[in-house]
């Protein structure tokens, strides 16, 4: 018989099952007598009935080794090889948990980017630049880690892995060091723990755009959280960022954004773009994000108390000032003052000498860049540049009582 013999794959909700023997036997018999007429198979004791039995267990194995082929195909049951297969999607190499690993300075042209995957040695062993990588900075210098390519347990010994293997373009000339000793692995990474990264990788919730880039560029050296924000504007996206070295945080925006036309600056005044060339390759791209001014804040804070003969007022101040001075300095970018917290971060600095119930007046006079200021109509907010954050001195706040 040339022509294979069809048999149809059972699925249910527990995924691909294996045919009933008496099925198999029953398709094997309905095949063999659609060629030879008259075919039986069911006589005891007979050669034919002794070689379709061979047959049916033959067909038996088969069906059980496709159905654990298909059922393989998961992260839950596959093998070592085919996890591996699925794991490309995700970029992730056995071992980048386990293997031995180094830091390594690269340097270069301010501006280069050092991506995930480029490989440096120390003669005897290859090491993998991690994600997400990075971007030479200012200093003509980023430090990253780096992941050995192969298993095994050795130390890589300081200012050993110098040389770099992976191929810059002409004229991008890319040096690299440790300064210090590396980790050796911590021992083979087992099938059931690398089966648990991917897992964890699959079930990594999707961010949008801003979330994903905050995420990022808050991990960058140097950068304030407090002064991050991606703004949705027309036709695109402003990043705003204060802190951190300007290579790093165009380093960061490289990596997160797909496209990078997307990118605006300054919808106030182009004095506060920063715009960054960074170099990938043979190509360059230029990079533009907002460094927020800060706007210098002063209080004036009274206050009135309905208890006779306090004697504590000047802690209260000196609480009072420090505690408001704090809520200044901590408000994110972009975001408003508002009077209604200033009441609460009054009354709980000054909660352990004199109770908010016994506070029977609070006022505020407050200065933005040297000019008062007061809250929006019918609000109890100020409203603030939405790419500036508020700076408060030590001494910015002065508290009295009426």
């Amino acid at each position: 018989m040339s022509d294979p013999i069809a048999i149809p794959l059972i699925f249910d909700n527990a995924g691909p099952q294996p045919t009933p023997p008496a099925n198999l036997r029953a398709t094997l018999t309905q095949n063999v007598a659609a060629v030879v007429p008259g075919y039986t198979a069911n006589l005891p004791g007979t050669l034919i009935e002794d070689i379709s039995s061979t047959d049916v267990g033959a067909l038996v194995t088969l069906d059980q080794a496709r159905v654990d082929t298909i059922a393989g195909c998961t992260v839950y049951g596959a093998t070592g090889y085919i996890l591996a297969q699925l794991s490309i999607q995700f970029g992730i190499a056995a071992g980048q948990t386990t293997n031995t690993s180094v830091l390594v300075q690269f340097s270069g042209p301010v501006g280069t980017a050092i991506p995930t995957g480029v490989i440096v040695t120390d003669g005897s062993y290859q090491y993998a630049v991690a994600y997400p990588g990075g971007v030479i900075g200012s200093n003509g210098s980023v430090t990253l880690e780096c992941v050995a390519t192969q298993p095994g347990i050795w130390t890589p010994l300081a200012n050993t892995v110098n040389q770099v293997v992976t191929t810059f373009p002409a004229g991008v000339n890319i040096t690299c060091n440790n300064p210090e000793q590396g980790t050796p692995s911590t021992g083979t990474q087992t099938v059931q723990s690398y089966r648990a990264q991917i897992l964890q990788a699959m079930q990594a919730p999707a961010q949008a755009l801003a979330n994903y880039l905050q995420s990022q560029l808050v991990l960058v050296s140097g950068v304030n959280p407090l002064q991050v924000n991606i703004l949705q504007v027309q036709n695109g996206w402003e990043v705003i960022c204060g802190g951190g070295d300007p290579y790093e945080v165009a380093g960061a925006i490289f990596a997160s954004v797909g496209d990078l036309s997307t990118l605006a600056g300054s919808q106030i005044s182009s004095t506060r773009n920063v715009n960054v060339t960074l170099t990938d390759g043979p190509n360059s791209y230029n990079i533009i994000y907002v460094d927020p001014p800060a706007q210098t804040v002063t209080c004036a804070v009274t206050w009135q108390t309905n208890l006779v003969n306090f004697t504590a007022t000047e802690q209260v101040n000196q609480l009072a000032a420090g505690a408001l001075a704090a809520y200044f300095n901590s408000i994110p970018v972009g975001q408003p003052i508002n009077l209604n917290v200033m009441d609460s971060v009054f009354s709980q600095a000054v909660a352990g000498i004199i109770p908010a119930a016994n506070i029977t007046a609070l006022s505020y006079v407050i200065t933005v860049n040297g000019s008062d200021v007061s809250p929006e109509s019918g609000t109890q907010i100020i409203l603030s540049d939405p790419e500036s954050y508020y700076s408060a001195a030590s001494n910015a706040v002065a508290v009295q009582q009426g």
